[in-house]
C-alpha cells in the first residue's frame, strides 16, 4: 500500500485561529454550529465548553450529533450551503478531509499557550496537531463485559475476546475496519509494535480478516457510541468493543456492573477542524481557541474519562464533578491501563481506509 506525505506544521501564511475580540453587544446576536458525537461525551463538551463558552463570549453555540466521517461534510462544502462550523473528528478524516480541501488550515502558533506559558505547539501532543486539525481530548477503544452475565473465569486480554471456547456468546464490534483489524492481529499474536507494518502488507490484512472470521458469525455490529454499554446491560452480548468513556459513564453514573479490559486498547487523539468556507469563520475561530485551551480540555475531563490533548491539561483534571472519584485510574493514558495499548496510526488509516472500507464492507456482506 502507498503512503501519502501530509503536512504536520502549516506554512506561515495559515489561516490565524485567534480573532479579535467582538463586544458582547454584537457577538449575542452570533451562533456557531458545534459537531460532535452525543451521549455522555456530548454532554461532558456542552458542560465543559459550550456553557462556558457562551458566558464568556455571548454566541449561542448550536449543538448537533453525527458518528463521524465525513460525507456530510463534503456534500456541504460541495454544494457551498454550508450548516456545519466546528467539528469534532477522528484524527485520520482531519487529515483527509484537509487533502480534500474540506477544512481550514490553521496556524497553531496563533493558539494561546497553556497555563504555564508553554507555546500551543509544544504543549499540544504530539499526534494532536495537523494541518487542520487542532487536539481536543485522548480517548481509546477498548473492550468491556457485563460482570453480572460472566461466570467462572473473566476475560482479561484481546485474545480473550476472540475465544469464544472459553468465553462462548456474541460480540459487539463497531461496523468499520477500524480498531477491528487492529485488534484481530493482536489477538493472533502480532506484537503490538507491529501492528501496522502488518497490515501494510497484503499477507498482513488477510491475516487480520482471517481471525475475524472467526467470530463473525457471533458478531453484533453497532454504529453508534451508545449501543455497547446499553447492549451489555441488556445481555444482547457478553463482551463488545466500545470508547471508553462511554463505559466510565455507564459505570459511574448508571451503576452498571461493566468491566473495561484495557489489555490492548487502541488510544486515539481527537480534534476540532473548520469547515471550509463557513461564512460563520470569525465565530468558529472563537469557538475552536477557547475549546482547545487546556482549562476547557480539563473541563471535559473531569466529566468523562478522556485525556486532555494538551499537556497541561493533564494536571488540571482531578476528580470527577459528579462522584468526586480520582480520574486517574480511569484515564486511557494512565501508565497502568496504557501498558499494553497501541497508538492508532491515523496517518496509515487516512491513507488505507478507503480500499479497506470497500474490502470490509464486501466481508460483511458474504
Amino acid at each position: 500500500m502507498t503512503t501519502a506525505t501530509h503536512r504536520f506544521i502549516p506554512p506561515a501564511l495559515a489561516l490565524a485561529v485567534v480573532a479579535a475580540t467582538s463586544p458582547l453587544d454584537t457577538a449575542a446576536a452570533q451562533a456557531v454550529t458545534a459537531v460532535g458525537w452525543g451521549g455522555a461525551y456530548g454532554r461532558a463538551v456542552q458542560m465543559g465548553v459550550n456553557k462556558p463558552f457562551t458566558a464568556e463570549t455571548g454566541i449561542r453555540v448550536t449543538v448537533e450529533d453525527y458518528n463521524g466521517g465525513l460525507a456530510q461534510i463534503r456534500a456541504q462544502v460541495e454544494a457551498d450551503n454550508i450548516q456545519w462550523d466546528v467539528v469534532d473528528l477522528e484524527m485520520a478524516d482531519a487529515v483527509r478531509g484537509c487533502d480534500e480541501g474540506l477544512l481550514e488550515p490553521i496556524d497553531i502558533a496563533t493558539l494561546p499557550p497553556g497555563p504555564d506559558g508553554t507555546p500551543a505547539a509544544e504543549d499540544f501532543v504530539a499526534e494532536g496537531l495537523s494541518e487542520c486539525g487542532v487536539g481536543l481530548i485522548y480517548w481509546s477503544t477498548v473492550y468491556a463485559y457485563n460482570a453480572e452475565n460472566m461466570e467462572g473465569a473473566k476475560p482479561t486480554t484481546i485474545a480473550d475476546f476472540f475465544d469464544l471456547e472459553t468465553f462462548p456468546g456474541r460480540r459487539g464490534m463497531r461496523r468499520i475496519p477500524q480498531a477491528n483489524l487492529e485488534f484481530a492481529l493482536m489477538a493472533d499474536g502480532v506484537p503490538l509494535d507491529s501492528i501496522y507494518a502488518a497490515l501494510d502488507t497484503p499477507e498482513g490484512l488477510d491475516r487480520a480478516f482471517r481471525k475475524l472470521e472467526t467470530i463473525k458469525d457471533q458478531v453484533v455490529w453497532w454504529e453508534a457510541g451508545a449501543q455497547p454499554p446499553q447492549m451489555l446491560a441488556d445481555g444482547e452480548v457478553v463482551m463488545s468493543t466500545a470508547f471508553n468513556g462511554r463505559i466510565f459513564n455507564a459505570q459511574m453514573l448508571e451503576a452498571q456492573p461493566l468491566v473495561i479490559v484495557w489489555d490492548g486498547q487502541l488510544l486515539d487523539v481527537n480534534v476540532l477542524g473548520i469547515v471550509a468556507g463557513t461564512p460563520r469563520m470569525e465565530v468558529a475561530k472563537r469557538y475552536l481557541t477557547f475549546a482547545t485551551t487546556a482549562e476547557a480540555q480539563a473541563r471535559i475531563g473531569s466529566r468523562i474519562s478522556y485525556s486532555p490533548a494538551r499537556r497541561s491539561g493533564s494536571a488540571l483534571v482531578t476528580t470527577h464533578v459528579v462522584t468526586g472519584l480520582d480520574m486517574a485510574s480511569h484515564m486511557p493514558a494512565n501508565p497502568d491501563n496504557a501498558a499494553r495499548s497501541v497508538r492508532y496510526d491515523w496517518l496509515w488509516w487516512a491513507d488505507n481506509q478507503d480500499e479497506l472500507m470497500v474490502r470490509f464492507s464486501a466481508w460483511l456482506a458474504r
